[in-house]
């Protein structure tokens, strides 16, 4: 197995893309991930995933070296510092947004600016197609070096003379003060296209800087409290997430990357969770960006047109494909050898009765901020409620996916109750035909079983499950979505039960303390820390809550970013990287807390909580 230092830790990587697919930099300048088309497309470059075999394309200085990274203020054009004994070399990354800037979107552009001193750069190009299975072939042409994997190909254009050593392709740079030269990589479909390097960034740093909130004196920003930076950075990490031709969001540009070191837990999260609809949608619309709301939404409700409502899957590829057959990648090593790399995710093929729920909320939420449904769009809601009726006392797979069973998950049921409650309040406010009696009927029968079944009054809290004492934060969102009020003995129990088990320094909380089919262990949730800090902060523990989410953004990393976990003992990132769902926490965190702390209104009130209701009552 290769030495576990050729693998940077996840948490120094920054991420470049360009609204179809993603690049990971690792702070030596090298590309270690880039998945070409699309986020879900084969891989040109995974050194991440197995140094030797995966593919890089690296710049490097020859002598010893100190990095600083950061992004063009607030832009996704990232560049890396290096500074040596006797000269200041810059490396800035990007690729042009997709559809909206006047120049090829499938070139990654690496511009390298002496500005200081002389220094000599390795050039180093490893291109791995089809995650290293496809046979290439390179030579020299009159641009560059052309490399043809099969299906795809690239060509890098060079500045200096390169050398084609096997499979691999070298060179070296010298530069002196002042000086600039560009590299870049075409791949299919750009090899011939006319480019202006110097325009092309200009123009990319003009549409990130016009798409972020800058919150100027002059400008009219959605979020203006103390952790705005970071509320515009993770906005950032969510439009890099979007796909430009669907509206549908990742889960996170990478696979495999392990949630246990070593360990089994490597998934690929190159696909949209339906289950993000809710909480993506509220953070989106009230930070001000409808249009990429209203694209998220609109892709989902085609999604909901299947003419059987179990058709609708808990996942899809961000081109709404259903077939994401789960293979592994036996040849990758995978990260400091967590095996097996999987691509693809058997998850799409189990029953999650909590997507409904989900759904129903991002409805709901946009139904709030004025968004109207027309008679087609409300018959597919209408079917979807209908279903949950017929279904929501069936076992299922439940929010996290397991693979030991379907169990009675307490959090799936609550959501059917959620796509029951939030069904009757569209029909009613929207003036559509809907059998309301039997809908407020079946919601009652679902919340007096939760309230009869998932509540244990030995463990004084909600469990995960029917029939066990095991604890899951999503317990956290009970009173958030509305189920029970804040300060129900119960939901204070479940509060301090989750306090007591799940959470560690305060600031890290685990996903659940019951088993879920796997082996090995993983670190604490990111998501979930911040549904512990919505729920203390709704509850009127403002401070505490303020303390605990100024705790979390202390590991994130320099630039901002953050992956699904964090191991509590190192402050090491795990698992995918970037996570949308943890960047979507943050956001949504620091939204509730504004609207608790009174010092900013961000739109409409947070999910859950409507303007003008006190937070300790309930019409249920």
């Amino acid at each position: 197995m290769t030495e576990s230092g050729a693998y940077p830790p996840i948490e120094v990587y920054g991420v470049v893309g360009n609204l179809e697919t993603c690049a990971l930099v690792a702070p030596n300048g090298s590309v270690d991930w880039f998945p070409f088309p699309h986020l879900e497309s084969p891989s040109i470059l995974a050194a991440i995933l197995d140094a030797e075999r995966g593919g890089r394309f690296r710049i490097t200085p020859v002598d010893s070296f100190e990095t600083d990274r950061h992004y063009v203020d607030d832009t996704n054009v990232l560049e890396t510092t290096f500074r040596t004994d006797g000269a200041t070399v810059t490396v800035t990354d990007f690729l042009p947004p997709a559809g909206q800037v006047a120049h090829p979107k499938k070139v990654l552009y690496r511009k390298v600016t002496c500005t200081d001193g002389t220094i000599d750069l390795e050039v180093e190009l490893d291109p791995q197609f089809d995650y290293g299975r496809a046979e290439t072939s390179i030579e020299s042409v009159g641009k560059g070096i052309l490399a043809d994997g099969e299906d795809e190909r690239t060509l890098l254009e060079s500045p200096i003379d390169l050398e084609i050593d096997g499979g691999r392709i070298t060179g070296e740079l010298s530069l002196d003060a002042g000086e600039t030269e560009w590299f870049l990589l075409r791949c299919t479909g750009a090899e011939d296209a006319n480019t202006n390097p110097d325009a092309a960034l200009e123009e990319t740093l003009a549409y990130w800087t016009d798409w972020a909130h800058s919150c100027g004196p002059e400008d009219d920003c959605a979020f203006e409290g103390p952790w705005h930076d970071q509320v515009v950075r993770s906005e950032l990490v969510l439009k890099l997430l979007t796909h430009a031709e669907s509206g549908a969001i990742a889960a996170a540009p990478t696979t495999s990357l392990p949630e246990d070191i070593g360990g089994v837990r490597n998934w690929d999260y190159r696909f949209n969770w339906l289950r993000d609809a809710g909480f993506t949608v509220q953070a989106l619309m009230n930070l001000g960006t409808a249009e990429e709301a209203t694209d998220y939404f609109d892709w989902f409700m085609d999604l909901c047109q299947a003419d059987d409502p179990a058709a609708i899957q808990p996942l899809y590829s961000l081109h709404g494909e259903s077939d994401l057959e789960e293979r592994e990648l036996d040849h990758f090593e995978g990260y400091r050898g967590s095996r097996p790399v999987r691509i693809g995710n058997e998850a799409a093929e189990q029953r999650q009765l909590d997507i409904y729920g989900e759904l129903l909320l991002a409805v709901d939420e946009m139904h709030h901020h004025g968004r109207k449904l027309d008679d087609e769009e409300w018959n597919r809601i209408r079917d979807v409620v209908d279903y949950v009726r017929e279904i929501w006392d069936e076992p299922d797979a439940g929010i996290w996916e397991v693979r030991g069973g379907n169990e009675h998950f307490v959090y799936s049921k609550v959501m059917c109750w959620v796509a029951l409650d939030r069904g009757i309040a569209i029909a009613t406010d929207g003036d559509h035909d809907a059998p309301l009696e039997a809908w407020r009927e079946t919601r009652e029968t679902i919340r007096t079983d939760v309230l009869e079944n998932g509540y244990d009054e030995d463990v004084g809290a909600f469990v995960q499950s029917y029939g066990t004492d095991a604890l899951d934060a999503t317990g956290l969102l009970l009173p958030i979505v509305g189920f029970l009020p804040f300060d129900d003995d119960r939901i204070r129990g479940t509060i301090d039960a989750i306090e007591e088990t799940l959470v560690e320094d305060d600031v890290f909380v685990s996903r659940y303390d019951g088993d879920d089919g796997l082996p090995g262990d993983e670190g604490a949730f990111v998501l979930c820390s911040c549904w512990l800090i919505d729920a203390l902060a709704l509850s009127g523990h403002v401070e505490e809550a303020q303390s605990r989410f100024e705790s979390l953004l202390e590991y994130l990393n320099p630039l901002g970013l953050v992956a699904e976990e964090i191991d509590p003992e190192t402050g090491a990132h795990l698992g995918n990287y970037p996570q949308a769902f943890s960047h979507i926490g943050i956001v949504n965190s620091a939204l509730y807390l504004g609207y608790m702390r009174g010092n900013e209104t961000p739109g409409p009130a947070p999910m859950g909580i409507r303007l003008g209701d006190p937070i300790t009552s309930s019409e249920h």
